[in-house]
C-alpha cells in the first residue's frame, strides 16, 4: 500500500533509525529463536534494532500506535484473533539480502501476519532491494516484487507466502513487525 504513512512520519522514523545505527545501536540479525538462534550471513546479512514498547521513542510509539490501530481493524474485519505486536527497525547495507523464507518459526505459529513499512527516500527500481513475494498458485505470476519506497506498507500472512529481500546497491531501511496470537 504506497502512501500508507505520510512523509514526516516515515522520514522521522528513518532518521532516528539511521542515527541509532551510526551510534552502534543495531546488531547483526539472526535466524531461529531461543537456543536455536544463530547468525547465518549466508541466509541474511541485515542489521536490526528491536523496539521495546517500554522504552520506545516518540517516533517508535507512533509506529506502534499505527500498528495497534491496524491490529484492531484486522481483528474486526477478518476475525484473526491478533493479540500483540513485535517489531524491529532493519538496515540492509548495500549488497545485503535475506534469502527465501517464511516468517514463521518451525515450532510455533504465533506470528500469523507480517508487516513492513519502508523508510527509503527516493527509491528507484534500478537500485534493487525489492521484497519478492512468491505465489504458490498456478493462476498468478510466480512472484510479485515490491520496491522499498518510503511510506509503503506491505502486510501478508506470515506462513502463507515465501519471500525474500533482494540485494540493493544502497542502504535499505524498514520497520518490520509481526502481529501475534496467544501461544
Amino acid at each position: 500500500m504506497p502512501g500508507y504513512a505520510d512523509g514526516p512520519e516515515w522520514r522521522g522514523l528513518a532518521a532516528e533509525g539511521q542515527r541509532l545505527h551510526r551510534h552502534g545501536g543495531f546488531r547483526h540479525a539472526g535466524i531461529g529463536r531461543g537456543a536455536s538462534l544463530r547468525l547465518a550471513p549466508e541466509v541474511r546479512d541485515d542489521r536490526v534494532r528491536w523496539v521495546d514498547p517500554s522504552t520506545a521513542t516518540r517516533r517508535q510509539r507512533g509506529w506502534l500506535a499505527r500498528m495497534e490501530a491496524l491490529r484492531r481493524i484486522l481483528n474486526e474485519r477478518l476475525l484473526l484473533g491478533l493479540f500483540g505486536f513485535e517489531t524491529h527497525l532493519a538496515c540492509y547495507p548495500p549488497g545485503a539480502r535475506y534469502r527465501t523464507h517464511r516468517d514463521r518459526f518451525a515450532d510455533a505459529a504465533h506470528r500469523p501476519v507480517s508487516v513492513l513499512l519502508y523508510l527509503n527516500e527516493d527509491w528507484r527500481a534500478n537500485q534493487g532491494g525489492a521484497l519478492r513475494i512468491y505465489h504458490e498458485t498456478a493462476d498468478q505470476p510466480p512472484w510479485t516484487d515490491v520496491a522499498p519506497a518510503g511510506g509503503t506498507l506491505v502486510a501478508f500472512l506470515s506462513d502463507a507466502f515465501p519471500h525474500e529481500v533482494l540485494p540493493a546497491i544502497r542502504e535499505r531501511w524498514s520497520a518490520v513487525g509481526w502481529f501475534g496470537q496467544r501461544r
